[in-house]
């Protein structure tokens, strides 16, 4: 599907001017410059880990969205928009506002009351030590992988616009994470997300922008995208009553496998997310994160999605194929190619500087995730239980030089595989998907056991990791998992999210009505109908979090049918 470990193509796309340069060495110079500047408000535990916990709900909520908005879902999705067509915006709307604003509303009471470092902080609380330590152990692999590819995929790009050295561009962006993150911790990677999120708007906006002035508009846009490939590609649910489409799938599989399972376990217990919202100064500041962060994020397919469907117009022969016989670019040289169309000097630079903020961003969002998961739920639980303060401080800063380390190491690791965004998908449905079941059951359901959460979890973990074997060594089994033999990679990632979720949920039922629930005053802070939910202080209407969740559903409903 989308293939961004391709070779590098014959020659570079472009090359960058004086002003282009400056503005990238200048951007370098500035998050070392943030990394310094904080290291003086990063002396405690709860400063270093949770950025002292004083972030305003504007701030926690454009980190929360941007520390997704890298430069690989740039590329990914430009790419997968090429392939796909309009279709690749569900990643962006079904799979993601209605989870941001139930993590806003429903679950952010619990995560922010119980004062938890992380989510396997949660699962200590509401079951056991060892539910922590598997969830821990598990997210701790996962963030190093994600970093790592986080990592390649900038140098990929640079190396493929601009010629440069992939061993250069991987050591370059990894010791500068390395310093500003271990010397500021949570609050620097915060406020490099911050920057990003500037950067990437103010680098990749002008694509769309002057690409629709091109085309003449978006209904000219469609009438010739029609033409060049297929109706299918202008519309979001009107061909997904039959898995026959660009993706392979149905409604089904969108709505439960996409929007359901693999949205609500990113957005609402991958702890690279969550960290960000913990990180708010008060209840209503952690509620309302979310839903500033679910209000951007549904416009940003603007400057993701139309890039690539510009590219079915104007870059009609781009190929799936990481290099094609003829030297023709693959997908993923969609969102490059069109910079390069629309940018020239400066521009360029600030467009170049935009997608390694993302790039950058990720690691940095990652490493800062592992610092926390590793320090708290395995160093301190497992390892030295009674160490001071400054101790675990002095750990956070040490792995998360470590985590850069291994992080390398993974990016080199990703360059076997054929599909970065497709691998990532599967990372998320064998390591999110069936964390979301014990989470959520965890939250809602008061009979729910240490011994349900553990073995769920793991049954949910096991399976998905199964299945991905499978696939791997047997090729056609996506149809069986799919149940389509249409069914396209990222078809194949949805439904195994679908598949390991119940599998989790259906196991921790099981074992949970099979043992020893506990008592109801332990769960106090933990979950619905055991907690008294403070009560925010009065506000109007315009401020309450509940308000604005709604006028952003409801903007989520129209949009949908829009481009129905």
């Amino acid at each position: 599907m989308i293939s961004l470990l391709a070779a590098a193509v014959p020659e570079r796309l472009a090359r960058l001017s004086p002003i282009d340069i400056v503005i990238i060495v200048f951007y370098f110079a500035l998050v070392l410059g943030i990394g310094f500047y904080l290291k003086g408000r990063s002396k405690t535990g709860e400063d270093f880990f949770m950025a002292g916990r004083e972030m305003t709900a504007w701030i926690a909520g454009i980190s929360f969205m941007s520390a997704n908005l890298g430069a690989l879902e740039l590329m990914g999705w430009s790419a997968a928009a090429y392939e796909y067509g309009i279709l690749a915006t569900h990643a962006y709307w079904i799979a993601a506002i209605p989870a941001m604003l139930f993590l806003g509303i429903v679950m952010m009471p619990f995560y922010y009351i119980c004062r938890t470092h992380s989510v396997p902080g949660y699962l200590k609380l509401r079951y056991n030590e060892p539910s922590r330590a598997l969830s821990a152990i598990s997210f701790a692999f996962m963030t190093v992988l994600m970093s790592g590819i986080n990592m390649y995929a900038m140098a990929l790009l640079l190396d493929v616009v601009l010629g440069w050295n992939m061993d250069f561009s991987i050591w370059v962006s990894a010791i500068t994470v390395a310093i500003y993150v271990a010397l500021g911790g949570l609050r620097s990677a915060i406020f490099n997300e911050v920057l990003q999120f500037v950067l990437i708007w103010a680098g990749a906006l002008l694509i769309p922008i002057l690409g629709l002035v091109e085309a003449g508009g978006w209904e000219n846009l469609k009438a010739q995208i029609i033409h060049n490939t297929s109706i299918q590609c202008v519309h979001l649910w009107r061909y997904l009553g039959t898995f026959h489409n660009q993706m392979g799938v149905n409604w089904v599989g969108v709505v439960f496998g996409q929007g359901l399972v693999l949205s609500f376990a990113y957005w609402t217990t991958d702890f690279l997310e969550v960290q960000r919202v913990l990180a708010a100064k008060d209840l209503r500041s952690a509620k309302m994160a979310p839903i500033i962060g679910a209000a951007f994020k549904m416009f940003v397919p603007f400057i993701v999605i139309l890039p690539g469907l510009l590219g079915l117009v104007v870059l009609p022969h781009l190929t799936g194929a990481s290099l094609s016989a003829g030297g023709a670019h693959s997908y993923n040289a969609v969102l490059p190619l069109m910079l390069i169309r629309y940018c020239g000097p400066g521009l360029l630079g600030l467009g170049v500087t935009a997608l390694i903020a993302g790039f950058m961003s990720g690691m940095a969002g990652n490493v800062s995730a592992f610092a926390t998961v590793w320090t708290y739920d395995i160093y301190r639980a497992l390892i030295n239980k009674d160490a001071t303060d400054q101790h675990y401080v002095k750990m956070g800063r040490w792995c998360t030089v470590l985590g850069v380390l291994i992080s390398i190491g993974t990016a080199y690791f990703v360059m076997q595989f054929l599909s970065i965004m497709d691998y990532v998908q599967a990372l998320f449905s064998i390591f999110i998907a069936p964390l979301f079941g014990t989470v959520i059951l965890g939250m809602l359901w008061k009979r729910t056991t240490g011994q349900g959460g553990f073995w769920g979890l793991l049954a949910g973990t096991v399976s998905a990791a199964g299945m991905f074997a499978w696939e791997d060594i047997n090729p056609s089994a996506v149809r069986y998992l799919a149940l389509s033999i249409n069914a396209k990679p990222l078809a194949a990632d949805i439904y195994r999210a679908l598949w390991s979720w119940l599998i989790c949920v259906v196991v921790t039922v099981v074992v949970s009505l099979m043992t020893q629930p506990k008592p109801e005053a332990e769960l106090a802070g933990l979950v619905y109908g055991a907690t008294e939910i403070p009560q925010e202080e009065q506000v109007s209407l315009v401020h309450r979090p509940m308000f604005w969740a709604v006028v952003v559903g409801i903007v989520f409903v129209i949009l949908n049918v829009i481009f129905w």
